[in-house]
């Protein structure tokens, strides 16, 4: 047998005619598909510019890395991860496998005689493609399962920011959406294996077809099923064209409406991979000096990486899960604030001419205008970040967005206060700047001016820690470990002040670049190697956003300098304990600096049984202090999210003592142990209390954990 006749011809049998009129329609749906690729590249083009260009093909290749590992699709869903890489790649296959046919039937054939679609190569081929096509279909069929009948409340599409009978509080159509989707690839995947079956049937009695029918194992059963159902190669013929024709139309039909709809996402959420930046919301952008106010006001302030995130999102809902404010109620849910905006941005900049400026406005309670009370909801947390399967950057969105609502002074009363106070006196409680230092008084020694002498380590304390008197107290046992392990270590005094992290989290980035500049300028005039903090949000302004004002310092967080004053024998453990403990993650070190280990290796160092809650780690739950929120009251009648981190600690067996290391946590948890149900069964201590207690002379009056 010629290996040249083991092979499948295309149009086998069609009229001329018929084939002209498919080219037609195939060239009809490649010009939908690139008009509507057009309108989608003018779309972004109308976005402001992005500095995403740098380094592409490094890009390029950790987007290409992500992608064929499924990596953050697989996170804390891993079933969810591994049927989307069976239907990835059985689709990608699938995809080469038709560019193979079209390239040697359309181009390599007609223009230089070249022909490989045959033989030994065709035979694998058809392998391959059986393959793929049952690994797709598998694939879409859970994901099916998954939405009728799991029911996870993360794909309902619920909207915590409207209400019944708003104009778009319905979000049906997505879920219309999400299932033509699925019934659209399932259909072009079994009528294929169909058609493949019925073809088999049709030539049974070509050797060069039949015999070789098992390289098509599917079409091979199917073929068999449809032969003892009574079908014969008469009965298969005529029934071909009309289900070829079928199978064509969907086809087309999907490739012509990738622009259009959510199948677009197969580019788009590479694409927001490939310009993902890594320090997304961990750095906010400053704002441009040719720029004439702040903030993002209409839909084209948005660059255009944020336009093409917005349609990145595949709507998993894993940002919506993770949103501590979705979690406790309030109206806010990242995954809805990126499909308002990318309503919007389709209703106005696909549009061939722009609206009215008025008509951009973004802010509002008309339809997929962004409310007021769902930006100030968000904590900054970075969760949603975090936990985005396409590299969505929601936080910086929500804080250009806050910075135009801060400008124009639409923001709490009492939030608008207390920036008027940091402004005035430099830190969040009004205080005197000559009091930053005045827990320093109760200690039995003295602490440098690192203004006036060189030190090895300026300690910069930050305001709750500095002010809050349960704080001061966690600090003052600080300096008394710094002091016992001979750290030569200084103050900034009433220099110091606010750092800014959260100012510039609420928005208010020209008080941010006031308090920045200071505190830069009055490091700098120092002589020192390092700074340390107990505040993970002056820990993360200082290391990472100082560098862009001209102020890049080292810096590190305490419990990496506690763990090597510990290991190095400077600090010595008097006794060790056996507190049943749990540690939460604050947001700033944990998921904005990944400072994951070293509090958790000194509680190992002390003897504490550490047990983990079930959100730990780069899933830890946010307290409800970022972002500002820890100067904004909470809406009454709502549990707070330090409460449901309560109730989740409670949920430990024997729990002693909740352990956390930054001063804004011990504050929000305290407060909500009292009001939770769980005081007198475990007590909220700083790290740096558990520390003193267990090295040599600790400190007498050192915390115990409940009875």
């Amino acid at each position: 047998m010629d290996p040249r006749d083991i092979t499948r011809i295309l149009f086998e049998d069609f009229r001329p005619q018929t084939i002209y009129l498919f080219y037609a329609v195939g060239y009809a749906a490649i010009a939908v598909f690139l008009y509507g690729t057009y309108t989608q590249i003018r779309k972004y083009r109308r976005g402001k510019p992005d500095a995403a260009w740098g380094e592409l093909w490094a890009r390029f290749l950790d987007m290409a890395k992500t992608m064929f590992t499924h990596r953050t699709l697989k996170r804390r869903d891993p079933a969810a991860g591994r049927m989307h890489s069976v239907i990835f790649f059985g689709f990608v296959l699938l995809f080469i496998g038709t560019s193979t046919i079209t390239l040697e039937y359309d181009i390599l054939a007609p223009l230089l005689g070249v022909r490989f679609w045959y033989g030994d190569f065709y035979l694998l081929f058809s392998l391959v493609m059986d393959v793929a096509g049952v690994g797709l279909i598998v694939g879409l069929i859970y994901m099916m399962y998954r939405r009728k009948w799991l029911k996870l409340p993360k794909l309902n599409y619920a909207r915590p920011d409207r209400k019944p009978g708003d104009p778009d509080y319905d979000r049906t159509f997505y879920r219309r959406e999400d299932w033509a989707f699925l019934w659209t690839l399932i259909l072009i995947g079994i009528t294929g294996f169909v058609l493949e079956a019925v073809r088999l049937v049709w030539l049974a009695d070509r050797p060069a077809v039949w015999d070789f029918r098992w390289w098509s194992p599917v079409g091979a059963v199917l073929a068999h099923i449809m032969q003892v159902a009574g079908l014969t190669a008469e009965g298969a013929g005529a029934l071909r064209p009309a289900l070829w024709w079928f199978h064509g139309i969907l086809a087309l039909t999907f490739i012509a409406f990738i622009p259009f709809t959510k199948v677009k996402h197969i580019f788009t959420a590479a694409a927001s991979l490939m310009f993902r930046n890594p320090m997304a919301g961990r750095v906010l952008p400053r704002v441009p000096e040719e720029q004439e106010s702040a903030g993002f006001k209409t839909i084209t302030d948005f660059t255009w990486k944020q336009l093409l995130n917005l349609d990145a999102c595949t709507k998993c809902g894993r940002c919506h899960e993770a949103c501590p404010a979705n979690a406790i109620g309030a109206p806010l849910s990242p995954r809805d604030v990126i499909l308002s905006l990318r309503e919007f941005a389709n209703k106005t900049l696909n549009a061939s001419e722009l609206p009215s400026e008025a008509e951009l406005d973004v802010h509002g309670k008309g339809p997929d205008q962004i409310l007021q009370e769902t930006l100030w909801s968000c904590r900054t947390c970075l969760a949603c970040v975090e936990i985005c399967p396409v590299a969505v950057e929601h936080v910086p969105i929500i804080v250009q967005m806050r910075r135009k609502l801060v400008e124009e002074g639409e923001m709490e009363p009492i939030l608008q206060k207390t920036l008027q106070t940091i402004h005035k006196s430099g830190n969040s409680f009004g205080e005197s700047k000559r009091k930053r230092a005045a827990w320093t008084k109760a200690l039995p020694f003295q602490i440098k001016d690192a203004r006036k002498e060189p030190v090895d380590i300026v300690w910069f304390v930050g305001d709750y820690a500095s002010f809050d008197p349960r704080n001061q107290k966690v600090t003052q046992a600080f300096a008394r470990l710094m002091n016992k392990a001979g750290v030569d270590f200084g103050l900034l005094f009433e220099a110091e002040m606010n750092a800014g992290n959260d100012v510039r989290r609420v928005g208010e980035e020209g008080l941010y670049e006031v308090l920045a500049t200071s505190n830069i300028n009055t490091l700098k005039a120092c002589e020192f190697k390092s700074i340390v903090t107990t505040d993970p949000h002056s820990f993360n302004t200082i290391r990472n956003e100082y560098r862009h004002f001209d102020g890049d310092f080292e810096i590190q967080h305490y419990t990496t300098l506690v763990k090597k004053l510990i290991e190095d024998g400077r600090l010595k453990i008097k006794k060790k304990v056996n507190y049943r403990v749990t540690f939460h993650d604050p947001c700033h070190l944990g998921r904005y600096n990944k400072g994951y280990d070293a509090p958790r290796d000194i509680l190992n160092l002390l003897g504490c049984e550490l047990v983990e809650m079930a959100r730990n780690r780069d899933n830890s739950f946010c307290c409800g202090a970022g972002g500002g929120r820890i100067w904004i009251p909470d809406t009454p009648g709502l549990e707070k999210p330090s409460q449901n981190r309560m109730r989740e600690a409670g949920a430990i067996e024997g729990l002693q003592v909740f352990v956390v290391s930054c001063p804004k946590d011990l504050t929000m948890f305290e407060d909500a142990l009292k009001t939770s149900g769980f005081e007198g069964k475990f007590v909220v201590r700083e790290l740096i209390e558990l520390i003193n207690e267990c090295v040599e002379d600790g400190d007498p009056e050192a915390c115990a954990p409940a009875a």
